[in-house]
Protein backbone atom coordinates (compact mmCIF):
# COMPACT_ATOMS: atom_id res chain seq x y z
CA UNK A 1 0.00 0.00 0.00
CA UNK A 2 2.57 2.08 0.73
CA UNK A 3 4.39 1.83 -2.26
CA UNK A 4 1.05 2.36 -4.38
CA UNK A 5 1.08 5.71 -2.57
CA UNK A 6 3.91 6.49 -3.26
CA UNK A 7 3.78 5.67 -6.92
CA UNK A 8 1.21 7.87 -7.21
CA UNK A 9 2.51 10.98 -5.52
CA UNK A 10 5.98 10.83 -7.12
CA UNK A 11 5.12 10.44 -10.34
CA UNK A 12 5.74 14.13 -11.06
CA UNK A 13 8.83 14.36 -9.85
CA UNK A 14 9.95 11.63 -11.48
CA UNK A 15 13.39 13.38 -13.01
CA UNK A 16 14.56 14.54 -9.52
CA UNK A 17 13.50 10.93 -8.09
CA UNK A 18 16.55 9.48 -10.53
CA UNK A 19 18.71 12.40 -9.88
CA UNK A 20 18.73 11.68 -6.15
CA UNK A 21 19.29 8.00 -7.16
CA UNK A 22 22.51 9.11 -9.71
CA UNK A 23 23.94 11.10 -6.56
CA UNK A 24 23.69 8.74 -4.08
CA UNK A 25 25.35 6.65 -6.22
CA UNK A 26 28.12 8.29 -6.90
CA UNK A 27 28.43 9.30 -3.21
CA UNK A 28 28.11 5.41 -2.10
CA UNK A 29 31.06 5.03 -4.82
CA UNK A 30 32.81 7.43 -3.56
CA UNK A 31 32.67 6.13 0.11
CA UNK A 32 33.30 2.84 -1.06
CA UNK A 33 36.66 3.91 -2.64
CA UNK A 34 38.33 5.47 0.11
CA UNK A 35 39.03 2.30 2.46
CA UNK A 36 40.89 0.80 -0.73
CA UNK A 37 43.37 3.99 -0.79
CA UNK A 38 43.55 4.09 2.90
CA UNK A 39 44.57 0.47 2.40
CA UNK A 40 46.79 1.37 -0.36
CA UNK A 41 48.57 4.08 1.71
CA UNK A 42 49.60 1.87 4.31
CA UNK A 43 50.86 -1.08 2.42
CA UNK A 44 52.38 0.76 -0.01
CA UNK A 45 53.13 4.10 1.42
CA UNK A 46 53.25 3.90 5.13
CA UNK A 47 55.29 0.50 5.45
CA UNK A 48 57.62 1.64 2.73
CA UNK A 49 58.32 4.49 4.12
CA UNK A 50 57.41 6.52 0.59
CA UNK A 51 56.09 9.44 1.61
CA UNK A 52 55.03 11.22 -2.08
CA UNK A 53 53.24 8.28 -2.55
CA UNK A 54 51.21 8.99 0.68
CA UNK A 55 50.72 12.77 -0.36
CA UNK A 56 49.74 11.40 -3.98
CA UNK A 57 46.65 8.95 -2.74
CA UNK A 58 45.81 11.31 0.05
CA UNK A 59 45.53 14.17 -2.20
CA UNK A 60 42.90 11.87 -4.18
CA UNK A 61 41.26 11.07 -1.23
CA UNK A 62 40.27 14.73 -0.25
CA UNK A 63 38.87 14.65 -4.27
CA UNK A 64 37.06 11.95 -3.62
CA UNK A 65 36.02 12.93 -0.77
CA UNK A 66 34.54 16.64 -1.47
CA UNK A 67 32.71 14.84 -4.34
CA UNK A 68 31.09 12.61 -1.74
CA UNK A 69 30.19 15.24 0.52
CA UNK A 70 28.89 17.59 -2.61
CA UNK A 71 27.02 14.47 -3.73
CA UNK A 72 25.64 13.56 -0.31
CA UNK A 73 24.23 17.05 0.62
CA UNK A 74 22.79 17.47 -3.00
CA UNK A 75 21.57 14.12 -2.36
CA UNK A 76 19.60 15.50 0.85
CA UNK A 77 18.38 18.94 0.12
CA UNK A 78 17.16 17.79 -2.83
CA UNK A 79 15.38 14.53 -1.30
CA UNK A 80 13.79 16.63 1.38
CA UNK A 81 12.51 19.28 -1.39
CA UNK A 82 10.53 15.94 -3.20
CA UNK A 83 9.05 14.37 -0.41
CA UNK A 84 7.98 17.76 1.24
CA UNK A 85 6.72 18.57 -2.13
CA UNK A 86 5.11 14.54 -2.47
CA UNK A 87 3.47 15.45 1.20
CA UNK A 88 1.59 18.65 -0.24
CA UNK A 89 0.16 17.18 -2.58
CA UNK A 90 -0.86 14.28 -0.66
CA UNK A 91 -2.66 16.85 1.80
CA UNK A 92 -3.94 18.34 -0.75
CA UNK A 93 -5.42 15.48 -2.42
CA UNK A 94 -7.11 14.44 0.87
CA UNK A 95 -8.29 17.60 1.83
CA UNK A 96 -10.42 17.93 -2.15
CA UNK A 97 -11.65 14.54 -1.29
CA UNK A 98 -13.04 15.32 1.78
CA UNK A 99 -14.24 18.66 0.59
CA UNK A 100 -16.57 16.33 -1.66
CA UNK A 101 -17.68 13.56 1.07
CA UNK A 102 -21.55 14.21 2.26
CA UNK A 103 -22.75 14.04 5.18
CA UNK A 104 -22.27 10.05 4.91
CA UNK A 105 -18.95 10.00 4.41
CA UNK A 106 -18.02 12.70 7.20
CA UNK A 107 -19.78 10.52 9.59
CA UNK A 108 -17.97 7.52 8.25
CA UNK A 109 -14.81 8.89 9.49
CA UNK A 110 -15.11 11.73 11.73
CA UNK A 111 -13.73 14.83 11.61
CA UNK A 112 -11.10 13.53 14.11
CA UNK A 113 -9.89 10.67 12.22
CA UNK A 114 -9.48 13.17 8.97
CA UNK A 115 -7.68 15.58 10.51
CA UNK A 116 -5.13 12.93 12.01
CA UNK A 117 -5.22 11.31 8.28
CA UNK A 118 -4.13 14.74 6.64
CA UNK A 119 -1.51 15.71 8.79
CA UNK A 120 -0.11 12.52 11.15
CA UNK A 121 -0.68 10.26 8.76
CA UNK A 122 0.95 12.08 5.63
CA UNK A 123 3.61 13.18 8.13
CA UNK A 124 4.48 9.33 8.99
CA UNK A 125 4.74 8.71 4.99
CA UNK A 126 6.62 12.13 4.21
CA UNK A 127 8.98 10.98 6.84
CA UNK A 128 9.93 7.78 5.31
CA UNK A 129 10.14 9.28 1.84
CA UNK A 130 12.49 11.32 3.03
CA UNK A 131 14.91 8.43 4.66
CA UNK A 132 13.78 6.56 1.42
CA UNK A 133 16.10 9.20 -0.39
CA UNK A 134 19.10 9.68 2.14
CA UNK A 135 19.07 6.25 3.51
CA UNK A 136 17.32 3.62 1.20
CA UNK A 137 18.93 4.41 -1.81
CA UNK A 138 22.34 4.26 -0.53
CA UNK A 139 22.05 1.39 1.99
CA UNK A 140 22.09 -1.51 -0.66
CA UNK A 141 24.39 -0.31 -2.88
CA UNK A 142 27.01 0.09 0.56
CA UNK A 143 25.74 -3.36 1.51
CA UNK A 144 26.99 -5.32 -2.05
CA UNK A 145 29.49 -3.03 -2.68
CA UNK A 146 30.87 -3.35 0.40
CA UNK A 147 30.72 -7.03 0.27
CA UNK A 148 32.48 -6.92 -3.21
CA UNK A 149 35.08 -4.48 -1.93
CA UNK A 150 36.01 -7.12 1.55
CA UNK A 151 36.37 -9.90 -0.70
CA UNK A 152 38.87 -7.90 -2.90
CA UNK A 153 40.52 -7.44 0.55
CA UNK A 154 40.74 -10.77 2.03
CA UNK A 155 38.48 -13.77 0.50
CA UNK A 156 39.13 -16.07 3.70
CA UNK A 157 37.86 -13.36 6.58
CA UNK A 158 35.10 -12.43 4.28
CA UNK A 159 33.43 -15.78 5.50
CA UNK A 160 32.60 -13.97 9.03
CA UNK A 161 30.02 -11.62 6.63
CA UNK A 162 27.85 -15.02 5.62
CA UNK A 163 27.43 -15.24 10.38
CA UNK A 164 27.06 -11.46 10.97
CA UNK A 165 24.88 -9.94 8.22
CA UNK A 166 22.13 -13.00 8.77
CA UNK A 167 22.48 -12.68 12.45
CA UNK A 168 21.90 -8.82 12.42
CA UNK A 169 19.29 -9.15 10.03
CA UNK A 170 17.08 -11.55 11.97
CA UNK A 171 17.43 -9.34 15.33
CA UNK A 172 16.06 -6.46 13.32
CA UNK A 173 13.35 -8.69 11.38
CA UNK A 174 11.86 -9.46 14.76
CA UNK A 175 11.97 -6.54 15.92
CA UNK A 176 9.50 -4.91 12.80
CA UNK A 177 7.59 -8.12 13.04
CA UNK A 178 6.47 -7.10 16.81
CA UNK A 179 6.32 -3.40 16.41
CA UNK A 180 4.22 -3.50 13.63
CA UNK A 181 0.83 -4.23 14.90
CA UNK A 182 1.85 -1.87 17.68
CA UNK A 183 2.37 1.21 15.13
CA UNK A 184 -1.48 0.27 13.96
CA UNK A 185 -2.83 0.83 17.46
CA UNK A 186 -1.07 4.14 17.90
CA UNK A 187 -2.52 5.76 14.94
CA UNK A 188 -5.68 4.80 15.94
CA UNK A 189 -4.99 6.23 19.54
CA UNK A 190 -4.12 9.78 18.00
CA UNK A 191 -7.08 9.53 16.23
CA UNK A 192 -8.66 9.11 19.80
CA UNK A 193 -6.46 11.65 21.21
CA UNK A 194 -7.66 14.01 18.95
CA UNK A 195 -11.36 13.38 19.07
CA UNK A 196 -11.63 13.86 23.15
CA UNK A 197 -9.28 16.88 22.64
CA UNK A 198 -11.07 18.43 19.90
CA UNK A 199 -14.47 17.65 21.97
CA UNK A 200 -13.07 19.55 24.98
CA UNK A 201 -12.09 22.14 23.04
CA UNK A 202 -14.98 23.00 21.15
CA UNK A 203 -17.51 22.60 24.68
CA UNK A 204 -15.10 23.89 27.01
CA UNK A 205 -17.94 26.51 28.06
CA UNK A 206 -20.21 23.51 28.77
CA UNK A 207 -17.37 21.55 30.62
CA UNK A 208 -17.26 24.43 32.66
CA UNK A 209 -20.83 25.04 33.18
CA UNK A 210 -21.36 22.20 34.56
CA UNK A 211 -17.98 22.13 36.62
CA UNK A 212 -17.32 18.51 34.34
CA UNK A 213 -13.33 19.55 34.81
CA UNK A 214 -12.56 16.38 36.81
CA UNK A 215 -14.44 13.95 34.34
CA UNK A 216 -13.23 15.52 31.08
CA UNK A 217 -9.85 15.48 32.41
CA UNK A 218 -10.05 11.76 33.16
CA UNK A 219 -11.12 11.24 29.83
CA UNK A 220 -8.06 13.07 28.60
CA UNK A 221 -6.10 11.02 30.99
CA UNK A 222 -6.93 7.72 29.87
CA UNK A 223 -6.72 8.56 26.36
CA UNK A 224 -3.59 9.65 26.69
CA UNK A 225 -2.29 6.90 29.01
CA UNK A 226 -3.57 4.56 26.37
CA UNK A 227 -1.31 6.00 23.66
CA UNK A 228 1.44 6.24 26.33
CA UNK A 229 1.54 2.50 26.76
CA UNK A 230 1.28 1.92 23.32
CA UNK A 231 4.26 3.51 22.46
CA UNK A 232 6.30 2.42 25.87
CA UNK A 233 5.86 -1.10 24.33
CA UNK A 234 7.41 -0.11 21.05
CA UNK A 235 10.09 2.19 23.38
CA UNK A 236 10.62 -1.19 25.27
CA UNK A 237 11.47 -3.13 21.98
CA UNK A 238 13.53 -0.93 20.46
CA UNK A 239 15.42 -0.74 24.04
CA UNK A 240 16.43 -4.74 23.29
CA UNK A 241 17.22 -3.96 19.48
CA UNK A 242 19.76 -1.24 19.63
CA UNK A 243 22.19 -2.69 22.41
CA UNK A 244 21.41 -6.20 20.57
CA UNK A 245 22.98 -4.41 17.49
CA UNK A 246 26.06 -2.83 19.25
CA UNK A 247 26.89 -6.22 20.90
CA UNK A 248 26.74 -7.88 16.99
CA UNK A 249 29.08 -4.60 15.50
CA UNK A 250 31.35 -4.63 18.68
CA UNK A 251 31.41 -8.63 18.16
CA UNK A 252 32.00 -8.57 14.29
CA UNK A 253 34.59 -6.04 15.11
CA UNK A 254 36.80 -7.68 17.45
CA UNK A 255 36.24 -10.81 15.33
CA UNK A 256 37.90 -9.28 12.65
CA UNK A 257 40.48 -8.25 14.09
CA UNK A 258 41.40 -11.80 15.81
CA UNK A 259 40.91 -13.59 13.11
CA UNK A 260 43.00 -10.66 10.63
CA UNK A 261 46.19 -10.55 13.63
CA UNK A 262 46.37 -14.14 12.74
CA UNK A 263 46.55 -14.34 9.28
CA UNK A 264 48.55 -11.19 8.95
CA UNK A 265 51.03 -13.24 11.43
CA UNK A 266 50.91 -16.19 8.98
CA UNK A 267 51.63 -13.61 6.17
CA UNK A 268 48.76 -14.29 4.61
CA UNK A 269 47.32 -10.82 4.94
CA UNK A 270 48.62 -7.22 4.87
CA UNK A 271 48.14 -4.86 7.41
CA UNK A 272 46.44 -1.74 5.10
CA UNK A 273 44.02 -5.06 4.09
CA UNK A 274 42.86 -5.65 7.60
CA UNK A 275 42.01 -2.07 8.12
CA UNK A 276 40.58 -1.33 4.84
CA UNK A 277 38.63 -5.16 5.82
CA UNK A 278 37.34 -3.46 9.10
CA UNK A 279 36.13 -0.35 7.29
CA UNK A 280 34.11 -2.04 5.08
CA UNK A 281 32.62 -4.57 7.59
CA UNK A 282 31.36 -1.32 9.33
CA UNK A 283 29.94 -0.19 6.14
CA UNK A 284 28.15 -3.21 5.87
CA UNK A 285 26.95 -3.58 9.33
CA UNK A 286 25.86 -0.05 9.37
CA UNK A 287 23.87 -0.28 5.91
CA UNK A 288 22.04 -3.10 7.14
CA UNK A 289 21.47 -1.42 10.18
CA UNK A 290 20.31 2.02 8.72
CA UNK A 291 18.09 -0.06 6.02
CA UNK A 292 16.68 -2.14 9.13
CA UNK A 293 16.70 1.18 10.92
CA UNK A 294 14.40 2.72 7.94
CA UNK A 295 11.91 -0.42 8.13
CA UNK A 296 11.04 -0.40 11.50
CA UNK A 297 9.19 3.14 10.17
CA UNK A 298 7.70 1.19 7.43
CA UNK A 299 5.19 -0.49 9.32
CA UNK A 300 3.83 2.64 10.83
CA UNK A 301 4.28 4.34 7.28
CA UNK A 302 2.08 1.77 5.67
CA UNK A 303 -0.77 1.95 8.53
CA UNK A 304 -0.76 5.98 7.61
CA UNK A 305 -0.53 4.82 3.58
CA UNK A 306 -3.44 2.48 4.09
CA UNK A 307 -5.46 5.50 6.03
CA UNK A 308 -4.73 8.14 3.36
CA UNK A 309 -6.06 5.65 0.75
CA UNK A 310 -8.66 5.06 2.20
CA UNK A 311 -10.32 8.43 2.60
CA UNK A 312 -8.43 8.81 -1.35
CA UNK A 313 -10.20 5.55 -2.72
CA UNK A 314 -13.64 6.73 -1.65
CA UNK A 315 -16.29 7.47 -3.86
CA UNK A 316 -18.47 10.47 -2.68
CA UNK A 317 -21.95 9.80 -3.12
CA UNK A 318 -23.04 13.02 -4.30
CA UNK A 319 -21.22 13.27 -7.51
CA UNK A 320 -21.41 15.54 -10.61
CA UNK A 321 -23.30 13.99 -13.62
CA UNK A 322 -22.13 13.47 -16.77
CA UNK A 323 -24.29 15.81 -18.57
CA UNK A 324 -25.46 18.16 -16.02
CA UNK A 325 -28.36 20.12 -16.58
CA UNK A 326 -28.71 24.09 -16.31
CA UNK A 327 -30.78 25.90 -14.29
CA UNK A 328 -33.41 28.09 -15.77
CA UNK A 329 -32.87 31.84 -15.01
CA UNK A 330 -36.02 33.43 -13.43
CA UNK A 331 -37.41 35.56 -16.25
CA UNK A 332 -37.04 39.56 -15.87
CA UNK A 333 -34.56 39.11 -13.34
CA UNK A 334 -36.48 38.21 -10.96
CA UNK A 335 -35.31 36.07 -8.20
CA UNK A 336 -36.79 32.42 -6.87
CA UNK A 337 -37.28 28.66 -8.11
CA UNK A 338 -39.92 26.02 -7.50
CA UNK A 339 -38.80 23.53 -4.96
CA UNK A 340 -40.56 20.39 -5.46
CA UNK A 341 -40.23 16.87 -2.76
CA UNK A 342 -42.15 14.36 -4.61
CA UNK A 343 -42.07 10.80 -1.96
CA UNK A 344 -39.04 11.82 -0.61
CA UNK A 345 -37.30 9.43 1.34
CA UNK A 346 -33.81 9.69 3.41
CA UNK A 347 -32.56 7.46 5.63
CA UNK A 348 -28.62 6.64 6.78
CA UNK A 349 -27.14 3.07 6.19
CA UNK A 350 -27.23 0.73 8.47
CA UNK A 351 -30.28 2.57 10.41
CA UNK A 352 -33.85 0.94 11.40
CA UNK A 353 -35.95 3.29 10.03
CA UNK A 354 -35.81 6.57 7.74
CA UNK A 355 -35.70 10.16 8.50
CA UNK A 356 -37.82 11.77 6.42
CA UNK A 357 -40.61 8.77 4.72
CA UNK A 358 -42.29 10.13 1.52
CA UNK A 359 -42.36 13.63 1.85
CA UNK A 360 -44.29 15.40 -0.64
CA UNK A 361 -44.13 19.48 -0.63
CA UNK A 362 -44.09 21.93 -2.57
CA UNK A 363 -42.29 25.58 -2.39
CA UNK A 364 -43.68 28.63 -4.36
CA UNK A 365 -41.19 31.61 -5.20
CA UNK A 366 -42.44 34.48 -3.05
CA UNK A 367 -43.60 32.46 -0.34
CA UNK A 368 -42.51 31.77 2.98
CA UNK A 369 -42.81 27.96 4.19
CA UNK A 370 -42.33 26.94 7.51
CA UNK A 371 -41.50 23.70 9.06
CA UNK A 372 -42.06 22.89 12.51
CA UNK A 373 -42.07 19.10 14.79
CA UNK A 374 -40.36 18.09 17.55
CA UNK A 375 -36.84 17.10 18.02
CA UNK A 376 -35.45 14.33 15.83
CA UNK A 377 -38.57 14.53 13.27
CA UNK A 378 -36.47 15.39 10.36
CA UNK A 379 -36.35 18.51 9.79
CA UNK A 380 -32.76 19.37 9.10
CA UNK A 381 -32.56 16.58 7.05
CA UNK A 382 -35.38 17.73 4.50
CA UNK A 383 -33.64 21.15 4.38
CA UNK A 384 -30.19 18.86 3.52
CA UNK A 385 -31.91 17.31 0.31
CA UNK A 386 -32.55 20.78 -1.62
CA UNK A 387 -29.02 21.76 -1.70
CA UNK A 388 -28.15 18.26 -2.07
CA UNK A 389 -26.28 18.23 0.69
CA UNK A 390 -27.53 14.45 1.07
CA UNK A 391 -29.18 12.49 -1.55
CA UNK A 392 -32.76 10.84 -1.56
CA UNK A 393 -32.75 7.38 -0.77
CA UNK A 394 -36.16 7.08 -2.30
CA UNK A 395 -38.34 9.50 -4.55
CA UNK A 396 -36.87 12.90 -5.64
CA UNK A 397 -36.06 16.12 -5.46
CA UNK A 398 -36.72 18.45 -8.27
CA UNK A 399 -35.57 22.14 -8.44
CA UNK A 400 -37.30 24.22 -11.39
CA UNK A 401 -38.72 20.53 -12.62
CA UNK A 402 -35.33 19.53 -12.82
CA UNK A 403 -34.28 16.83 -10.43
CA UNK A 404 -31.13 17.54 -8.40
CA UNK A 405 -29.29 14.66 -9.31
CA UNK A 406 -28.94 16.21 -12.43
CA UNK A 407 -27.97 18.89 -11.64
CA UNK A 408 -24.17 20.18 -11.21
CA UNK A 409 -23.84 20.27 -6.90
CA UNK A 410 -21.99 23.40 -7.44
CA UNK A 411 -23.97 25.48 -9.70
CA UNK A 412 -27.50 24.22 -7.65
CA UNK A 413 -25.89 25.62 -4.04
CA UNK A 414 -25.02 28.71 -6.17
CA UNK A 415 -28.55 29.45 -6.17
CA UNK A 416 -29.17 28.43 -2.88
CA UNK A 417 -28.70 30.26 0.25
CA UNK A 418 -28.34 27.91 3.66
CA UNK A 419 -27.78 29.41 7.19
CA UNK A 420 -27.23 25.92 9.22
CA UNK A 421 -28.53 25.04 12.79
CA UNK A 422 -25.32 25.82 14.34
CA UNK A 423 -23.73 29.40 12.61
CA UNK A 424 -20.40 28.81 12.05
CA UNK A 425 -18.41 31.99 11.30
CA UNK A 426 -14.89 31.46 9.75
CA UNK A 427 -11.47 33.40 10.75
CA UNK A 428 -11.02 36.77 9.31
CA UNK A 429 -13.22 39.72 9.76
CA UNK A 430 -16.86 40.46 9.82
CA UNK A 431 -16.02 41.93 5.72
CA UNK A 432 -14.69 38.51 4.49
CA UNK A 433 -17.44 36.52 6.96
CA UNK A 434 -20.32 38.26 5.14
CA UNK A 435 -18.09 38.26 1.69
CA UNK A 436 -18.16 34.28 2.56
CA UNK A 437 -21.72 34.65 0.63
CA UNK A 438 -20.66 36.59 -1.91
CA UNK A 439 -17.07 37.95 -2.77
CA UNK A 440 -18.27 41.16 -5.16
CA UNK A 441 -20.78 42.44 -2.50
CA UNK A 442 -19.61 46.15 -1.95
CA UNK A 443 -19.94 47.83 1.47
CA UNK A 444 -22.91 49.43 1.32
CA UNK A 445 -24.70 45.25 0.10
CA UNK A 446 -22.61 44.25 3.34
CA UNK A 447 -24.22 47.31 5.73
CA UNK A 448 -27.83 46.45 3.88
CA UNK A 449 -27.49 42.71 4.84
CA UNK A 450 -26.65 43.44 8.32
CA UNK A 451 -29.73 45.94 8.97
CA UNK A 452 -31.92 43.16 7.55
CA UNK A 453 -29.97 40.68 10.08
CA UNK A 454 -30.76 43.30 13.07
CA UNK A 455 -26.86 42.83 13.28
CA UNK A 456 -25.68 46.36 11.99
CA UNK A 457 -26.16 48.06 15.81
CA UNK A 458 -23.62 46.38 17.21
CA UNK A 459 -21.73 46.21 14.14
CA UNK A 460 -21.22 49.64 14.19
CA UNK A 461 -20.71 49.26 18.04
CA UNK A 462 -17.04 47.53 17.28
CA UNK A 463 -14.69 49.87 16.52
CA UNK A 464 -13.33 48.49 13.69
CA UNK A 465 -17.04 48.16 12.32
CA UNK A 466 -17.13 46.10 9.23
CA UNK A 467 -13.06 45.25 9.61
CA UNK A 468 -13.45 43.52 13.39
CA UNK A 469 -12.24 40.81 13.60
CA UNK A 470 -13.96 37.27 14.01
CA UNK A 471 -12.03 34.20 15.62
CA UNK A 472 -12.53 30.50 14.80
CA UNK A 473 -16.01 29.63 15.00
CA UNK A 474 -17.01 33.02 16.12
CA UNK A 475 -16.32 32.43 19.61
CA UNK A 476 -15.47 36.34 20.29
CA UNK A 477 -19.54 36.80 19.24
CA UNK A 478 -22.71 35.34 21.51
CA UNK A 479 -25.32 33.29 19.78
CA UNK A 480 -27.26 36.02 19.07
CA UNK A 481 -24.84 37.52 17.23
CA UNK A 482 -23.55 34.32 15.27
CA UNK A 483 -26.30 33.63 14.18
CA UNK A 484 -27.18 37.52 13.08
CA UNK A 485 -23.75 37.27 10.91
CA UNK A 486 -24.78 34.19 9.41
CA UNK A 487 -28.12 35.26 8.15
CA UNK A 488 -26.55 38.40 6.87
CA UNK A 489 -24.29 36.35 4.86
CA UNK A 490 -26.58 34.24 3.84
CA UNK A 491 -28.69 37.36 2.53
CA UNK A 492 -25.62 39.01 1.24
CA UNK A 493 -25.57 35.71 -1.67
CA UNK A 494 -28.77 36.92 -3.43
CA UNK A 495 -29.90 33.89 -3.96
CA UNK A 496 -32.90 32.17 -5.28
CA UNK A 497 -33.61 30.02 -2.66
CA UNK A 498 -33.25 30.51 1.10
CA UNK A 499 -32.81 27.56 4.06
CA UNK A 500 -32.99 29.09 7.37
CA UNK A 501 -32.29 25.95 9.50
CA UNK A 502 -34.09 26.94 12.87
CA UNK A 503 -31.77 30.34 12.70
CA UNK A 504 -33.74 32.18 14.99
CA UNK A 505 -33.54 30.37 18.06
CA UNK A 506 -31.03 32.62 19.98
CA UNK A 507 -32.65 35.46 19.36
CA UNK A 508 -34.85 37.48 21.71
CA UNK A 509 -38.31 37.89 20.27
CA UNK A 510 -38.20 41.35 19.52
CA UNK A 511 -35.14 40.92 17.39
CA UNK A 512 -37.07 37.78 16.28
CA UNK A 513 -39.88 39.76 14.94
CA UNK A 514 -38.04 42.96 13.50
CA UNK A 515 -36.14 40.21 11.63
CA UNK A 516 -38.84 38.44 10.23
CA UNK A 517 -40.58 41.81 9.79
CA UNK A 518 -37.89 42.70 7.04
CA UNK A 519 -36.88 39.65 5.70
CA UNK A 520 -39.83 39.46 2.53
CA UNK A 521 -38.13 42.96 1.34
CA UNK A 522 -34.92 41.51 1.09
CA UNK A 523 -34.99 38.25 -0.01
CA UNK A 524 -36.78 39.95 -3.31
CA UNK A 525 -39.53 37.14 -4.29
CA UNK A 526 -37.22 34.51 -3.72
CA UNK A 527 -38.46 31.00 -2.66
CA UNK A 528 -37.92 31.02 1.42
CA UNK A 529 -37.95 27.62 3.61
CA UNK A 530 -37.80 28.18 7.51
CA UNK A 531 -37.03 25.40 9.88
CA UNK A 532 -38.17 25.96 14.12
CA UNK A 533 -38.92 25.42 16.71
CA UNK A 534 -40.50 28.61 18.17
CA UNK A 535 -44.11 28.67 16.96
CA UNK A 536 -43.65 32.77 17.42
CA UNK A 537 -40.79 32.14 14.31
CA UNK A 538 -43.12 30.51 11.91
CA UNK A 539 -47.06 31.60 12.35
CA UNK A 540 -46.75 34.05 9.91
CA UNK A 541 -45.69 31.92 7.39
CA UNK A 542 -47.76 31.60 3.91
CA UNK A 543 -47.11 27.71 4.24
CA UNK A 544 -46.57 25.69 7.51
CA UNK A 545 -45.64 21.69 7.32
CA UNK A 546 -45.70 19.84 10.52
CA UNK A 547 -43.54 16.82 9.90
CA UNK A 548 -43.43 14.05 13.00
CA UNK A 549 -40.96 10.91 13.42
CA UNK A 550 -40.01 11.91 9.34
CA UNK A 551 -43.75 12.22 7.84
CA UNK A 552 -45.56 15.00 6.73
CA UNK A 553 -48.80 15.00 9.58
CA UNK A 554 -50.13 18.57 8.61
CA UNK A 555 -49.74 21.19 5.67
CA UNK A 556 -51.56 24.72 5.92
CA UNK A 557 -51.89 27.90 7.65
CA UNK A 558 -51.19 28.61 11.43
CA UNK A 559 -55.02 29.08 11.73
CA UNK A 560 -56.04 26.40 9.77
CA UNK A 561 -53.64 23.63 11.39
CA UNK A 562 -55.05 24.70 14.47
CA UNK A 563 -58.59 23.18 13.58
CA UNK A 564 -56.56 20.35 11.67
CA UNK A 565 -53.69 18.94 12.76
CA UNK A 566 -53.85 17.44 16.84
CA UNK A 567 -49.42 17.97 16.10
CA UNK A 568 -49.35 21.00 15.01
CA UNK A 569 -52.32 21.57 18.12
CA UNK A 570 -49.91 20.38 20.86
CA UNK A 571 -46.64 22.21 19.63
CA UNK A 572 -48.65 25.78 20.02
CA UNK A 573 -50.65 24.90 23.11
CA UNK A 574 -46.66 24.11 24.45
CA UNK A 575 -45.11 27.06 24.08
CA UNK A 576 -48.47 29.16 24.00
CA UNK A 577 -51.76 30.25 25.84
CA UNK A 578 -54.97 29.16 23.78
CA UNK A 579 -55.52 33.33 23.38
CA UNK A 580 -51.80 34.09 22.26
CA UNK A 581 -52.86 30.97 20.14
CA UNK A 582 -55.48 32.27 18.38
Amino acid sequence: MLLKVLRRFLRPYRRDVVVIVVLQIVQTVAALSLPTLNADIINDGVVRGDTAYILRVGALMLGISAVQVVCAVAAVRLGARTAMAAGRDMRAAVFHRVQRFSAAEMGRFGAPSLITRSTNDVQQIQMVTVLTFTIMVMAPIMMVGGVFMALQQDVGLSALLLVVVPVLGAVMGLAIWRMAPLFKVMQKRIDRINLVLREQISGVRVVRAFNRQPTERARFDEASTELMATALGVGKIMAVVFPAVQLIIGASSAGVIWFGAARIDAGAMEVGSLVAFLNYLMQILMSVLMAVMMFVMVPRAEVSSERVKEVLDVEPEIVVPAAPVTLPVPPDGGRGLVVELDGASFGYAGAESPVLCEVDLRLEPGRTTAVIGSTGSGKTSLVNLIPRLVDVTAGAVRVAGVDVRDLDPGALRDRVSLVPQKAYLFSGTIASTLRHGRPSATDAELWRALEVAQARDFVEALPDGLDAPVEQGGANFSGGQRQRLAIARALVRRADVYLFDDSFSALDFATDARLRAALPAATGGATVLVVGQRVASIRDADQIVVLDDGRVVGVGTHHGLMETSQTYREIVLSQLSAEEAA
